[in-house]
């Protein structure tokens, strides 16, 4: 089974909600965003609790451990 499937069998089931999830993760990193959009970055990384959140073109695409190496775009 894929995460892809996964995620869209716990939203559609109802057995967990999704975009309640969502909406927390984009409020934590709303900072993250602030700041860089001042810089006039929309693409960023931010390391935080042990993962790091890789955003693109304003988009979160992934969520990585900390360890993990991200390619630069």
């Amino acid at each position: 089974m894929s995460d892809h499937a996964l995620v869209r069998f716990l939203e559609r089931s109802g057995a967990a909600e999704v975009e309640p999830l969502k909406q927390a993760i984009a409020a934590s990193l709303d900072r993250a965003r602030r700041a860089a959009a001042e810089l006039g970055r929309d693409s960023f990384v931010v390391i935080a609790d042990g993962l790091k959140y890789v955003v693109q073109d304003g988009v979160l695409v992934t969520v990585l451990d900390q360890r993990a190496r991200v390619r630069p775009r």
